[in-house]
């Protein structure tokens, strides 16, 4: 390894380590990852323009996750270069239901843009003192769509998988291109998304990757969103009127990928820059999509699983409550996941100003941590209690989540108290001291 990739990619480990808390979340997340078969970690699906423009900031990430153990199969298009050669060898093309009519002089230029774009994205992985191989042509077999409406364009039809495999088991990153190998060997070009969704049914990853200039999908106000939960989410996104055009398509490919993956497996949307952050660290950087989960609502007690309830709140807490808390907890309603991987219960209490809901625990176990399942339940409890209070020990890590979505905090330790859509300040201090007092739930505290 040269000085200069030493350098880069020490600069890698430093980004990904000032964004945690502790080395605890890269562990867990690594840890995750080594379970599956190395060639099923990860498919991520590079855009053309991010190897025009961000090139070293790719290498550089790709390079990181071969030193930590993890081979993703990488996939890449090369739209922008292509449309440049084209325009650049007087070729004229259209395109028909979004796919690009190929001649044989558009396939000609297509194979010289995707066979240079996957020899420079290689060498800049090199360069980085990690092993990467090309597959140009040959991983993926097609067959025509139409010949004679689109030309020379192929549908998958099978990977072949051998050839990926000895790439990883050669310690090697495979690069493959969007061309396929119709029968008799002629070379077709392929849709990246029909692509990827190829690769997906074939190899069932844990993670499916999309490198996008802007990092993610965005909400009505151009702001990230960093998860969504298709199971809860979708029919409300797909029925917002920002969610149009090309962030729709979006969606619906991504909701056909998912389909068609086990349910451990998730697609991220993040820039080069913000890879790492997003595969080893809760709060990600970028959206976040899974299959999800639903989450239920309880208006009383009795309406829900108790005994799986203390069961989620002692694993995500990893302390025993006190006998007889769950009995005298007087939980007024309750939003839990399918799974009871994770909840919210919470509380009526009095206070002199008028009752105060109270988030009495808000639990969430380790393995169902960077999923998005906290915010989704979150989003999905705060709907219907936009006013709330809670606390936290002082030096609890889940405390950044906390940060990020109250409107305000009290540190009177061992304790912070949070709280959210209260504004009156007499009110907020006279709530404080309560939530403050409240006796402990655990054992030994």
């Amino acid at each position: 390894m040269t000085a200069q990739t030493s350098t880069s990619t020490r600069e890698t480990i430093v980004q990904l380590l000032s964004n945690m808390q502790d080395g605890k979340e890269i562990r867990s997340y690594l840890q995750r990852f080594a379970q599956v078969d190395q060639s099923r970690f990860a498919i991520i699906k590079i855009g053309g323009a991010i190897l025009s423009e961000q090139l070293e900031e790719t290498a550089s990430a790709l390079a990181f996750l071969h030193t930590v153990g993890l081979t993703p199969i990488v996939l890449h298009g090369g739209g922008p270069q292509l449309d440049e050669t084209l325009a650049e060898r007087k070729i004229k093309t259209s395109k028909i239901d979004g796919l690009r009519v190929t001649d044989a002089a558009t396939l000609d230029a297509a194979r010289d843009v995707f066979i240079g774009e996957n020899i420079k994205l290689v060498d800049a992985i090199r360069q980085q003192g990690i092993a990467a191989h090309s597959l140009t042509s040959g991983a993926i077999e097609a067959d025509f769509i139409d010949r004679k409406k689109y030309g020379f364009v192929g549908e998958p039809t099978s990977i072949r998988l051998g050839l990926i495999d000895s790439i990883v088991k050669s310690g090697a990153i495979p690069i493959l291109t969007c061309l396929g190998l119709a029968p008799g060997g002629q070379l077709v070009n392929v849709n990246a998304d029909s692509a990827t969704r190829a690769l997906v049914h074939a190899l069932q990853p844990m993670k499916i990757i999309f490198l996008a200039g802007v990092g993610g999908l965005l909400n009505a106000d151009d702001e990230i969103i960093h998860s969504i939960n298709l199971a809860a989410d979708y029919d409300d996104l797909m029925g917002q009127s920002h969610v149009e055009g090309g962030m729709r398509l979006k969606l619906q490919e991504i909701k056909r990928l998912l389909d068609d993956a086990p349910l451990s497996s998730s697609v991220s949307i993040t820039t080069p820059a913000g890879l790492v952050r997003e595969l080893f660290t809760h709060g990600g950087s970028g959206t976040l999509i899974r299959k999800g989960e639903l989450i239920n609502a309880y208006a009383e007690k009795s309406a829900f699983d108790g005994a799986r309830a203390v069961t989620l709140i002692e694993d995500a807490f990893d302390r025993k409550l006190k006998p007889g808390w769950w009995g005298a907890a007087a939980i007024s309603s309750a939003f839990i996941s399918e799974t009871y991987r994770a909840g919210a219960f919470l509380a009526r209490v009095d206070a002199p100003s008028g009752p105060f809901d109270y988030l009495d625990k808000f639990a969430v176990l380790e393995d169902a941590r960077g999923e998005g399942l906290a915010r989704t339940v979150w989003r999905r409890f705060t709907k219907d209690h936009p006013a709330i209070f809670w606390r936290s020990r002082t030096q609890n890590g889940f405390n950044a989540f906390y940060d990020a979505v109250a409107d305000g905090s009290v540190k009177r330790d061992p304790w912070t108290t949070y709280w959210l859509g209260e504004t009156d300040f007499a009110r907020i201090a006279e709530i404080v001291d309560i939530v403050s007092s409240m006796p402990h739930s655990f054992e030994g505290e």
